[in-house]
This record gives structure tokens, C-alpha cells and sequence, in this order.
């Protein structure tokens, strides 16, 4: 599960133009509301069916209105967020199967990108890897939800960045931005808080072993796994 970590709001450095001053949104500051709205819809800080609010938006980014909007109907466009007639934009709900489509997608693109990763994984990345399984043993006896995830989504990034790859980064991340909001959802099966861990341990041993096929398979269990918990959390068929 991957989704880039976020603790609390991220504050939007503010132009020191006049015309920032009075809402003219900047192209960084546009881009940057943008990438931390993305970021907060991958790890959940939303939930299905919340409708987001331009002016709270804003006022957590410490930005105006006019950049938030811009950047709230560019992830709508991107399917993260949905137009809702005269109720500005909200968090889509997932059907189950709209799920298992989603599902199949990561398991395809994710799997590939953790072949491919693992020939070119470092010896540093290789001790990142094993310090963030011992994190996510840590938080899933803690229940900590924010840290567990934040460090299952390094967990994967670290894998997936090393297959070399923008673009199949560009698609596993955006693949993200559809089951992001579930993820929080978790924590709420108290089974899942006994397996989560189980796959990362094996993805570990077929990477000491440079097993590129293994950790395609670990990473595949995992997803499979964590999906069958959130798949509960869907609508309908």
C-alpha cells in the first residue's frame, strides 16, 4: 500500500508579490498545491464521500482560494476527486468492482516496477528497506495507522523509483490517487493488524537474494492481502 507521507498540513510558502498578496496564484504555487493535495488524497487525509472545502482547503495550505481550486478540479480531472452539482468537489466512493479493476491494475504495474527494481536496489536502500519493515512491525503492534502507512508507501517507493522507470511511476502513483482515500480503513480490521507485515518480510529475504521473481511475488501477496480488507470498505458490487 503504498501511498508520500504527510503529518500534519504542509504550509504553502506565499509569493512575496503584491499581486500573490491578493490571490493571484503564482505557476509554483499553483504546482505546489497541487502536489500536496495529491499527496494528502494518496495517504488518506480524505474520505470516501468527504466533500472538501475550498476556503478549509486554503486556509490549512495558508494559501488563497484561487490556487486550491485550480488544483481541486485538476485531480477531478484525473478521476482523484468528483464534481458534485452545486456542492463544489468530493471524494469519490469506490464500487467493489470499480475496486478489483483498480486492484488488477496495481498488481500488474506494481509488480513489474519491484522486478525490475530489485537488480538495481542499493546496499543503502537494501538497510532503508529492512529499517521500514521494523517500523511498520512497530506500528502495527502501536495501531498507528499514519505511521504504518507512511512507512509501507517508502517501503514501496524505494522498490518501485529503483526499476528506473517515470513513467511507471507516474502510473502506479496515479493508480494510488484512486484507493488513497480507503487506506486509513485499515486499521479498522483488527485481523488485518496481524498479516500486513508478512509479505514485506518475504520481499526482504528474496531481495538479500537478488530473487527478482520472489519480491514480485511478495509485493503481489501484499496488495492482494491488504486489498481484501478494503475491498470491505467499498459500495456495492
Amino acid at each position: 500500500m503504498a501511498k508520500t507521507k504527510v503529518t500534519k498540513p504542509v504550509r504553502v510558502a506565499e509569493a512575496s508579490t503584491a499581486s500573490a498578496r491578493t490571490d493571484a496564484p503564482t505557476t509554483t504555487q499553483q504546482d505546489t498545491c497541487y502536489q500536496t493535495l495529491r499527496q494528502w488524497v494518496t495517504v488518506g487525509r480524505f474520505l470516501p464521500g468527504e466533500r472538501l472545502k475550498i476556503r478549509q482547503v486554503a486556509e490549512d495550505l495558508g494559501v488563497g482560494v484561487m490556487p486550491v481550486r485550480a488544483a481541486l478540479q485538476r485531480l477531478a480531472s484525473e478521476g482523484a476527486l468528483v464534481n458534485v452539482p452545486n456542492a463544489g468537489v468530493a471524494v469519490p466512493f469506490l464500487s467493489r468492482a470499480e475496486f478489483d479493476d483498480v486492484l488488477d491494475m496495481r498488481l500488474l504495474l506494481e509488480g513489474e516496477a519491484a522486478e525490475r527494481g530489485t537488480l538495481r536496489l542499493s546496499t543503502q536502500d537494501q538497510a532503508t528497506l529492512k529499517t521500514l519493515s521494523r517500523q511498520m512491525d512497530a506500528a502495527l503492534k502501536a495501531a498507528d495507522a499514519k505511521a504504518y502507512l507512511a512507512a509501507n508507501e517508502d517501503f514501496h517507493l524505494i522498490l518501485y523509483r529503483a526499476a528506473g522507470s517515470p513513467t511507471l511511476l507516474a502510473l502506479i502513483e496515479t493508480v494510488w490517487l484512486k484507493v488513497g482515500p480507503l487506506s486509513n480503513q485499515l486499521f479498522e480490521h483488527a485481523d488485518a493488524l496481524g498479516v500486513l507485515n508478512d509479505a514485506h518480510s518475504d520481499v526482504l529475504k528474496a531481495v538479500a537474494k537478488r530473487d527478482s521473481a520472489a519480491v514480485r511475488r511478495g509485493i503481489e501477496r501484499d496488495l492482494f492481502v491488504a486489498g481484501q480488507f478494503l475491498r470491505q470498505a467499498c459500495k456495492g458490487r
